[in-house]
């Protein structure tokens, strides 16, 4: 924070040192009725989620755009340098496509003040060699984006690694080499942090060498010239955006529960979606009701691991894991029964949704409502309270997980209607669904969840509950 504070504030001096800028470009945008903004196709920036535009860069240029009062026109290509090419040719008037500033960036366009930080990777297959440790270490070749900021670091190096083994390639993106690497076409590449969380997802045999460059800042980049217009006004959108705490609550939302990442549960989980949830994906689709499918799924494995016998020590049961109370007011008459959990369990969570104040847009609202299921929903509003005593926002999440695990301190729980709880669990069940759910929607968009090839013994599993 103090270091973007102090770009923020040298950047602004420069502002104000040069001539009276001249607002052709803010007064052409106005006329157009349109800014055009350039950006790279991949999940850390911009994407189509079920032909809806969405990623970190699009939700960033959409309120830029809204501030100025004019449409958003995301123009996206796969390419670094065609994105510049476009830019220097006028067709875009910024880019927000996940670029930091290099020394050789920096002579030819203009950056506003970061926005997010991240550190670059070198990332090679689990198992397929010894892990090195610095570059001189690297037995293969290692293969980057070309125009990327690793392209232009690597050969400003180069000299003082002349045995290193390196090409950068135009035939393919920053996603695809490292699905390359899982395939073992090639050994090495260097990623984004962020990119690489997103993977780690799908790909959980990715594993980090080490860091190449660490401390790296993100930026919206402008063409130079004398037209600050909608530099400077970026560069106040920016500020005002980190300073309302939205910034944090868009990269809260878009990564923030990617970044602790656990190999050995990844894994389970992609194997258990290709030889379990086939079993159960009919009942998971015909009990959804308003429901994602796959968030209903997600929140069963949370719960169970799909294993309709589960039981906790507390005394709940069977696929969503429901307290006898609970399953008795949804009409389900066995725990056991696999079809009459899941759908107990989707309407159960569907009244938490709903209990949700309606001025809590999605996903915020999602993520209430499992902390909700989980923890209660008495114990989710001493939460909110209590972030709302503190000065920060009850309908953010990101404002109230931070408060959550204050429950379990006495100071706290005392002043609060239902007492103690254990607050950090809902934070991490929210987290964890968070990232089945994601990975549910990768693997199924791509059609890699199997159908179901037999039918489940539902007489078996449907027995009368010892109670």
């Amino acid at each position: 924070m103090p270091r973007y504070l102090l770009l923020l504030l040298f950047t602004l001096a420069l502002l104000g040192c040069t001539p009276q800028p001249q607002s052709y470009q803010l007064e052409e945008i106005q006329q157009r009725g349109v800014i055009r903004v350039g950006t790279l196709l991949g999940p850390t920036t911009y994407f189509l989620d079920q032909e809806r535009e969405a990623g970190l860069e699009y939700a960033l240029a959409k309120r830029f755009a809204d501030q100025l009062g004019v449409e958003l026109e995301m123009v996206p290509r796969y390419n670094v340098d065609h994105l510049f090419t476009l830019l220097e040719q006028g067709e875009v008037d910024l880019l927000a496509a996940g670029l930091d500033r290099t020394p050789q960036r920096s002579e030819r366009y203009r950056f506003t003040p970061p926005y997010q930080e991240i550190a670059q990777r070198v990332v090679y297959r689990q198992g397929s060699r010894d892990r090195p440790r610095v570059l001189a270490e690297l037995d293969d070749e290692l293969v980057v984006v070309a125009g990327s900021s690793h392209h232009e670091e690597l050969l400003a190096i180069a000299d003082e690694y002349p045995d290193l083994q390196w090409r950068a390639t135009t035939e393919h993106d920053a996603s695809e080499l490292l699905q390359l690497v899982m395939a073992g076409e090639i050994a090495y590449t260097i990623a984004d942090s962020n990119i690489l969380d997103v993977h780690r997802r799908f790909y959980p045999d990715i594993s980090v060498a080490f860091t190449f460059r660490d401390d790296v800042d993100v930026a919206w980049v402008f063409p130079q010239g004398n037209d600050s217009s909608v530099y400077a006004l970026a560069i106040q959108f920016l500020g005002e955006l980190r300073q309302s705490g939205e910034l944090d609550q868009l990269i809260d939302r878009h990564f923030g529960h990617i970044e602790d990442f656990n190999y050995v549960d990844t894994s389970l989980f992609i194997d258990a979606v290709e030889t379990v949830l086939p079993r159960y994906r009919p009942m998971f689709e015909t009990h959804a009701g308003s429901l994602d499918w796959r968030l209903l799924a997600a929140i069963s494995y949370q719960e169970s691991h799909w294993n309709p016998r589960a039981k906790s020590p507390t005394g709940v049961r069977g696929m969503m894991m429901l307290t006898l109370p609970t399953a008795k007011a949804m009409g389900v008459t066995s725990r056991l029964n696999p079809e009459q959990s899941i759908r107990g369990g989707a309407r159960y969570f569907e009244q938490m949704l709903e209990r949700i104040p309606a001025r809590i847009q999605s996903p915020d609202r999602i993520w209430f409502a499992l902390a909700a299921y989980n923890i209660g929903f008495g114990h989710l509003e001493d939460a909110r309270i209590l972030t709302q005593r503190q000065g920060a926002d009850p309908d953010r999440w990101i404002d109230v997980r931070k408060r959550l695990p204050l429950l379990r301190q006495k100071k706290y729980y005392r002043e609060t209607r239902f007492g103690f709880a254990r607050g950090d669990e809902p934070v991490r069940y929210v987290g964890n669904i968070r990232r089945y759910y994601d990975t549910l929607v990768w693997l199924d968009d791509r059609g890699r969840i199997p159908q179901a090839s037999f039918e489940i013994d539902l007489p078996a599993l449907a027995e009368d509950e010892a109670e």
